[in-house]
């Protein structure tokens, strides 16, 4: 039985989600920065790294560091890249800086700094996810890096990774190369969770089948296992022949029963087997 396709949600809804995204993962970050990162001297980049060095060095209360960059960042963003922003990233850029304020006495979670950065940049990491899946960010040195794209020949990850380097860089002479590296495992974890958190833990397998018993073959996926499959056309690269290349995404629990069909069709069948890390479409999640 084919899986149902997922109804749209109401637009006015699927608005009022996003700005809920919002708000819940710069909550998130605001928490990870006060009791795992600032207490543990975790600058792992951005804005929140540079309130953490000039908290350490200056004294400076980390909320209004935040805001006094966070700020003027997001206005020369309207004016270098245009309105894109808008009130969404608004919001991240202002709600962030208050939850940190409003949390400020919180106890540290862990005075250990390695658990600190890996906790932190995980928590983080869940946080910027959520904000993205409310299609927003939390403007900062995200600004910077694209005013810096636009005007030089650098990729925007490029210009990201600097603007991340030199913070965690100035963090290692504060404070100890040993906080500059906390602070690229913390970078790390919140890259990694970002993904699973944009992705998901149900990953799909792609594969690629190569048989001579192509009819059957699709028969049985079609109606055994109940997936779609695509007829590609392919040519031997030693023979000249044609050759049918089935192709079929399935859900990680499926595979092994793709397997045995396949197997059971044609023993000699060549199959080629890789991640699909996100599928969008009908059986799937929806576009």
């Amino acid at each position: 039985m084919r899986k149902r396709r997922r109804e749209p949600q109401h637009p006015v809804i699927e608005k009022t989600l996003e700005y809920i995204f919002i708000l819940i993962g710069s909550a998130l970050i605001a928490i990870a920065f006060n009791v795992f990162l600032l207490p543990n001297q975790i600058a792992s980049g951005g804005v929140s790294g540079i309130s953490t060095i000039l908290a350490a060095t200056f004294g400076f209360e980390p909320a209004y560091v935040q805001w006094a960059f966070n700020i003027p960042l997001f206005i020369a963003g309207l004016i270098f890249l245009g309105m894109q922003f808008g009130v969404k990233t608004l919001i991240g850029t202002l709600f962030l800086p208050f939850i940190v304020f409003i949390t400020r006495s919180w106890e540290p979670w862990t005075n250990d700094a390695l658990l600190g950065s890996i906790c932190g940049g995980i928590l983080v990491g869940v946080g910027l996810g959520i904000v993205f899946l409310g299609k927003a960010s939390t403007g900062g040195t995200d600004l910077a890096a694209q005013i810096i794209h636009k005007y030089t020949h650098l990729s925007l990850g490029m210009c990201v990774a600097i603007i991340d380097g030199l913070i965690v860089l100035s963090a290692a002479f504060v404070f100890d190369i040993e906080k500059g590296l906390y602070a690229l495992i913390s970078l790390y974890a919140t890259g990694k969770t970002i993904d699973l958190v944009q992705i998901g833990f149900n990953r799909s397998k792609l594969a690629l089948i190569i048989t001579n018993s192509e009819p059957e073959v699709r028969k049985a996926i079609l109606h055994e296992l109940d997936r779609g499959v695509t007829r590609l056309s392919g040519q031997g690269g030693y023979t000249d022949d044609e050759r049918p290349i089935l192709m079929c995404v399935v859900d990680q629990s499926e595979f092994t029963k793709l397997k045995q069909l396949v197997k059971l069709v044609d023993a000699k069948a060549f199959v080629i087997v890789t991640d699909a890390s996100e599928v969008l479409g009908e059986g799937f999640k929806r576009v």
